[in-house]
């Protein structure tokens, strides 16, 4: 079974205090990682993927730090961020394979890999096209289609969700909750609805600190709510730091 531990993780940016003493441990299932906007979510998502160095504590992948494992560690890790950094003169197949490439799949086995992706996120009629045609929407299905290329064991997906319509939000849900099996998936969001129906456990991030965490049955009884949802307003209010509604 695989471990990932994060071991007194804290992240100072000049006099801001973003994560504070972060303490957990996560074997094969589906995390969600629940707080509002301005909580720590990317900069702890950061953290953990290595494009982030913390000011204090360590990350650990089967009891060995990440900084140690290097290319090992980047060949488990398959990470969708929130931004949209993307090369927008690339067409989607071609973006895909790019990033295929950075990962060392093997180039006869990208093709297939490629189109195995593509279907996962409802892309395939759109791969040709070039990416600075993309609305927000296919851009974020695009990303998280790199970032299970190669079969991770390890995924990140940072506010996964975002821009999508209804019914690819449910999609995408779906298939999250599909690859769960034999691997870890942290899913960073500030939506209850994203990650209720699926989280095995959920984490909350209030002010770079968790808070609790806990099921989600576990959590409605201790803070006395019916509904996850209900839980994230006791603690975080009814909106996020942005205004935006954390339910939808």
């Amino acid at each position: 079974m695989t471990m990932l531990e994060l071991c007194e993780i804290s992240k100072r940016y000049k006099d801001k205090l973003a994560l504070t003493g972060i303490n957990l441990t996560l074997h094969n299932g589906v995390y969600g990682l629940l707080g509002p906007n301005g909580a720590g979510k990317s900069t702890l998502m950061n953290i953990i993927t290595g494009n982030l160095r913390p000011t204090g504590g360590r990350v650990l992948w089967n009891g060995t730090e990440i900084g140690a494992l290097g290319a090992e560690y980047r060949a488990i890790l398959g990470f969708a961020p929130q931004q949209q950094g993307m090369y927008d003169a690339f067409t989607g197949r071609r973006f895909l394979s790019y990033m295929a490439t950075l990962k060392a799949i093997r180039r006869r086995e990208q093709p297939g890999e490629i189109e195995r992706v593509l279907r996962y996120v409802n892309m395939t009629e759109n791969a040709g096209r070039i990416i600075g045609t993309y609305s927000g929407g296919m851009k974020q299905r695009l990303l998280i289609a790199q970032a299970i290329l190669g079969d991770p064991r390890l995924v990140i997906l940072d506010e996964p969700t975002a821009g999508l319509d209804p019914k690819e939000r449910v999609r995408i849900r779906e298939r999250i909750a599909q690859l769960s099996e034999g691997r870890i998936i942290l899913v960073s969001t500030h939506v209850v609805s994203d990650i209720e129906t699926i989280a095995d456990e959920i984490l909350l991030l209030k002010s770079g600190e968790i808070v609790d965490r806990g099921t989600v049955e576990e959590l409605c009884r201790r803070h006395g709510a019916a509904t996850l949802e209900d839980v994230y307003m006791r603690l975080f209010g009814e909106e996020g730091e942005d205004g935006t509604p954390h339910a939808v």
